[in-house]
């Protein structure tokens, strides 16, 4: 995926959007997966072609949601969560390297991302119920049972152990991420040469549209969200926007995200919007929320170690900076 990107800036930036599809040999399907909107785009030949394709995605997503639900009462996940501090749980090879993943992710960005997150008490409320900050010690008592070095995988026996009692897993920061590759992949398998799975703006896109042309995603302005002010065009790789312009909280002139920071529970501060680009969805889906934690500088310099990688930040009084290999030519 080419990631040297030049294009004109007039406003910010926040989430991504499809547009410019063609109608002919372009086939749409929106509904309601994993507890988020999916958009599932696939080019076919023909119009029986591009609904069984879509039933292909839509069944591959939902087997993966019940692979990883955590409020499945039934899903292995819930199962490795109920017996936290009791025993270890045998596991599919499928969720045990995703586990893998994500703890791999959790050592690359310093706990910034950390699947754990679900042990979290909910302290914090983006309702308008909330007229003061969480003391000190409340805050600190939320992430106890918090930590990624506390989920031991066995890789011979494929098991899982959260050594806590009451320590929780969940795949919030990477599990619509993590669907829309394999969806990808399983469509690329059956001969689909192109099309984009976008789950609720976690977006992967592959091959080109059917006049040839590049899939665009509208980039929006978070203070406006009824504009966008440029069209960038992405093939064969996915792109990830986090965040906060509508769920936070505003304490002594200081506004504080609904990400939060898992190791020391503290909602993340000074950034409004990171966007990430990848070749995996997976990927991007995680660092987007790690780099809202990590903050402007440390984020971005942990990106531009990565290869293949690239992100654009957002901070909170509108500068915008971007990744090494991202040009932006304001008007």
């Amino acid at each position: 995926m080419d990631l040297k990107v030049n294009f004109r800036v007039v406003v910010f930036f926040l989430f991504l959007s499809v547009s410019s599809l063609s109608a002919q040999g372009t086939f749409k399907r929106t509904l309601k997966l994993m507890g988020s909107r999916f958009d599932i785009t696939v080019v076919a030949n023909n119009e029986e072609l591009g609904e069984k394709s879509m039933d292909v995605a839509i069944a591959e997503i939902k087997r993966i949601e019940n692979l990883i639900s955590s409020w499945d009462p039934k899903s292995q996940t819930s199962e490795v969560n109920r017996n936290a501090g009791v025993k270890a749980v045998k596991v599919d090879k499928e969720l045990f390297n995703l586990i893998k993943r994500a703890i791999s992710i959790s050592k690359l960005t310093d706990g910034a991302f950390d699947i754990s997150y679900a042990s979290m008490d909910k302290i914090w409320k983006y309702d308008g119920s909330m007229k003061e900050m969480p003391s000190d010690q409340l805050i600190s008592a939320s992430i106890s049972k918090v930590g990624f070095k506390n989920i031991i995988l066995d890789e011979i026996n494929s098991t899982v152990f959260l050594k806590l009692e009451g320590m929780k897993i969940g795949f919030g920061g990477i599990g619509k991420g993590y669907a829309a590759d394999k969806a990808k992949e399983l469509l690329k398998s059956k001969g689909i040469t192109a099309g984009i799975i976008n789950a609720s703006g976690d977006m992967n896109t592959w091959g080109k549209q059917p006049n040839g042309e590049e899939w665009k995603v509208a980039i929006t302005n978070p203070m406006d969200k009824n504009k966008s002010f440029a069209l960038l065009p992405i093939s064969n790789g996915a792109v990830v926007t986090s965040g906060n312009y509508e769920k936070f909280v505003t304490f002594n002139d200081t506004r504080y995200s609904h990400i939060i920071d898992p190791r020391n529970g503290y909602p993340s501060t000074g950034i409004i919007s990171v966007t990430v680009f990848s070749p995996k969805a997976e990927l991007a889906d995680a660092l987007a929320t790690s780099v809202f934690v990590m903050g402007k500088e440390v984020g971005l310099n942990r990106i531009n170690q990565l290869p293949n990688i690239e992100c654009i930040i957002i901070d909170e009084q509108g500068n915008v900076v971007t990744s090494n290999n991202i040009k932006i030519d304001k008007l």
